[in-house]
């Protein structure tokens, strides 16, 4: 009989928040292709679960993440197939992810973990937290992650980090957006979870809806764009969710849709 393979992703729910937990620091997090698969089939199951509205990426040990398994790359070499190659789809479903992903960084990121950073709304770090893109000193390039990574970074800190290979910490991170805030270690857990109880309070629809408009090019020209945007507007007004939202809030009390209502 085969028995399962090591958990390296932990799942825990609370409060309408699934909190996903890379456990793997003997590693430091690297982002083997067994860790891809267990977040891929996590998030899968946080997604079809509607008790779930907010999704947080956090992990154990004093690192996020390394970035890519170098052992099992080098390990990997005689069949051509590198765990790079399942990245894509991580950050793919982080990205899609309909609900909002919140990211939880106790400490260092580099390479591949920046992609998963990145990917998701909302990334809260300590300052002492330290990034880098190490791929050129590997003889590589950030070919994978620059599809979440580039869509957030100002273009000259991106040629600079990218180029150089450089570390840089929590306070530069934020300054030219790979992270949306950083905090003192002590209020981590209570910044996050502050995210996540504002979060909760936005109709899950809406959200998802939310999440598309953050990432929809613009039509060809304004008249178009505003049209489209109209209608747009008008059909989550006329939704089950808008009448709710309205009606709730003229009657000065909670959604339904916001936990323990």
């Amino acid at each position: 009989m085969t028995s399962a393979p090591d958990p390296l992703v932990r799942v825990s729910t609370a409060h309408g928040v699934t909190t996903l937990t890379l456990d793997s620091p003997h590693n430091r997090n690297a982002l083997s292709t067994p860790l891809m698969t267990q977040l891929l089939d996590a998030l899968a199951t946080a997604v079809a679960d509607d008790a779930v509205r907010v999704v947080v990426l956090s992990h154990t040990g004093p690192v996020f993440s390394s970035g890519a398994d170098l052992k099992e790359t080098a390990a990997a070499y005689e069949n051509g197939t590198v765990p790079v190659a399942k990245l894509g789809d991580v950050l793919a479903a982080i990205r899609e992810c309909p609900k909002p992903v919140v990211a939880r960084i106790g400490g260092p990121a580099r390479a591949g973990g920046l992609g998963l950073i990145a990917a998701a709304d909302i990334a809260i770090c300590v300052p002492d937290a330290t990034f880098a893109f190490t791929e050129v000193r590997l003889g590589v390039v950030p070919a994978v992650i620059s599809a979440t990574v580039l869509p957030r970074l100002q273009p000259r800190a991106a040629a600079e980090l990218y180029l150089t290979g450089d570390v840089f910490d929590g306070r530069r991170a934020a300054e030219i957006g790979l992270v949306t805030t950083v905090t003192p270690a002590e209020a981590l857990d209570e910044a996050v979870a502050s995210y996540c109880l504002a979060l909760v309070r936005g109709a899950p629809a809406a959200l998802a809806g939310a999440k598309e408009l953050l990432h929809r090019p613009p039509a060809a020209d304004l008249r178009t764009d505003l049209a489209e945007l109209r209608e747009l507007s008008v059909r989550y007004f006329h939704s089950a969710e808008g009448r709710e939202g309205v009606a709730a809030f003229r009657e000065k009390r909670p959604a339904r849709w916001v936990p323990g209502v």
